[in-house]
């Protein structure tokens, strides 16, 4: 009699295919839970075993984050790091170092630096946000949100959280009980231990477990499949045992020649340091993978982290010649026009995201800043307007006003101006830039005290910004406090040692000195 319908596991496979993740998992849960006698018995792979692999799968994909793209550095990871290897690295060698910059970027009056002494970018991503920060008061201090350089607290609490979805897919307990697992015996198994392997490590989160697993099946295929190789070295790049990975996903690439594996050995020269080592990596990779977006993507990366940002935009604009719908190269190059003071230009990349359907806050507000120093008015406000409609959360409703703030300025009104820095001051408090803005209005008004004690808490909050150093030191001499101004003035110096302003404060206070 032609029965209607699926049989259960292929209909569990195409719900797989179909990415209904849950709808899977729940199939294949239905088909484990049949008593023995109903379960066909194939001669290799058994229904049980296929149902037990799919369901594997199932849970593994709610929660997969690809290990490239994420890569988040802890306040322990950065302030305890022992990987070190230059204390004083050459110029144009390291990361960590702010200020070596070899293209000639923007200068920070200009182009706004983060936390960690780089322009910022046109696009937020995970190492835009590790910023290392000098000293531990300072990590702590930063408020967390995606646009600054605030590290999480630790890398390992991530993970953890990422992987606490666990306990939800099934009420009675996990559906893999790790500690009694026979880890040897799924090892002999390399089609169950792919799909187990990634269980562990995804869904979780258990890398300890996943290494011994790992090491067991290379063994079992005799230091042979390169998989397993790559799968080691990324455990071992979350222990933090970065040489060790290195060694891993070299002998992968020796084996299999993988962009992915490029990408990671990348990931742990970058945290090593080394950033020129990990782009003589890329453009060895370009000579095997040709046109390869992600690799020319990745140089593009460091060179505008080490503040290379004429290179970083060549290499931008070859990752638009690959593809020319890749948001983040779209968006750098914008940005980069902008601060180079070519609005239109970058109001036309702008209008290009727009066209692929990126609709967002960011977008909105890049566009209203575009069209006011482009001189197309017209546009600005609503920009801005929509802009503020499309906020997400109160970070970055902050930016817009402070951004309307400006035009405001601008345009000369500056009652306007003082409202729109302090909407930005209620909806982020941690707004440094506002309290700098804020206090030059209240000493237009004269309001001395007011404007000092602004000024005192953008330089606390933000003491890698030139401005309220500046600021403050013009103002404790203009009331007479020169050794207050003095202080406020070397740190100016040292945030932005090429500002000739502070240079001429700096000598005239000296010259005040010796004639005490």
């Amino acid at each position: 009699a032609g029965r209607m319908g699926l049989e259960p596991l292929f209909q569990a496979w195409s719900y797989f295919r179909r990415r209904k993740f849950r709808e899977c998992a729940d199939l294949c849960s239905q088909l484990l839970e049949r008593p023995p006698g109903e379960q066909e018995l194939d001669s290799e792979y058994t229904v049980i075993q296929a149902a037990w692999s799919l369901k594997t799968r199932a849970l593994t994909e709610m929660v997969y984050v690809d290990e490239i793209d994420i890569d988040q550095e802890g306040i322990a990871e950065m302030i305890l790091d022992e990987n070190a290897i230059a204390q004083v690295a050459r110029p144009g060698t390291s990361l960590k170092l702010p200020g070596t910059s070899q293209g000639g970027g923007p200068s920070p009056a200009v182009r706004p630096v983060t936390q960690s002494g780089r322009p910022i970018t046109g696009f937020v991503r995970p190492s835009t946000q590790s910023g290392r920060p000098s000293t531990m008061e300072q990590a702590i201090r930063t408020p967390r949100t995606a646009l600054t350089a605030r590290p999480i607290t630790s890398a390992s609490g991530g993970y953890v959280r990422l992987g606490t979805a666990s306990m939800l897919t099934n009420p009675d307990g996990p559906f893999i009980n790790l500690s009694r697992l026979n880890l040897a015996k799924y090892a002999q198994k390399p089609k169950l231990a792919k799909a187990l392997f990634e269980y562990i490590f995804h869904h979780e989160n258990d890398v300890k477990n996943a290494l011994d697993l790992a090491a067991l099946a290379t063994e079992h295929a005799q230091f042979k499949d390169w998989w397993w190789k790559v799968q080691i070295g990324k455990c071992y790049y979350r222990l933090g045992l970065y040489r060790e990975a290195e060694k891993q996903f070299k002998s992968a690439l020796k084996q299999q020649d993988m962009v992915d594996t490029i990408l990671y050995l990348a990931k742990v020269y970058l945290r090593l340091d080394q950033p020129v080592t990990a782009l003589n990596l890329f453009k060895q990779g370009l000579d095997r993978f040709p046109g390869e977006v992600t690799l020319i993507c990745g140089i593009a990366r460091i060179y505008e982290e080490m503040d290379n940002i004429s290179s970083a935009a060549e290499y931008y604009k070859d990752v638009l010649k690959q593809d020319n719908t890749h948001v983040e190269a779209i968006a750098c190059i914008g940005s980069n026009h902008f601060y180079s003071d070519q609005p239109e230009i970058a109001l036309r990349f702008y209008r290009r995201l727009l066209q692929m359907g990126v609709y967002n806050c960011q977008l909105f507000n890049n566009l209203g800043l575009c069209c006011f120093y482009a001189q197309q008015y017209d546009m600005t406000l609503s920009s801005f307007e929509r802009a503020l409609f499309l906020a997400e959360n109160e970070e970055e409703t902050a930016d817009v006003w402070y951004n309307l703030g400006h035009v405001a300025v601008g345009i000369g009104d500056l009652n306007l101006a003082y409202q729109c820095f302090k909407l930005t001051l209620v909806h982020n408090n941690d707004y440094a830039e506002a309290y700098n803005n804020l206090a030059v209005l209240e000493m237009r008004k004269g309001h001395v005290e007011q404007a000092r004690a602004l000024l005192q808490t953008a330089s606390s909050l933000a003491p890698h910004m030139y401005e309220p150093h500046f600021n403050f030191a013009i103002l404790s001499e203009k009331i007479g406090d020169l050794q207050r101004s003095y202080t406020a003035a070397q740190k100016s110096e040292a945030a932005f040692p090429g500002h000739v302003d502070t240079q001429q404060l700096i000598k005239q206070l000296k010259e005040h000195f010796a004639m005490l």
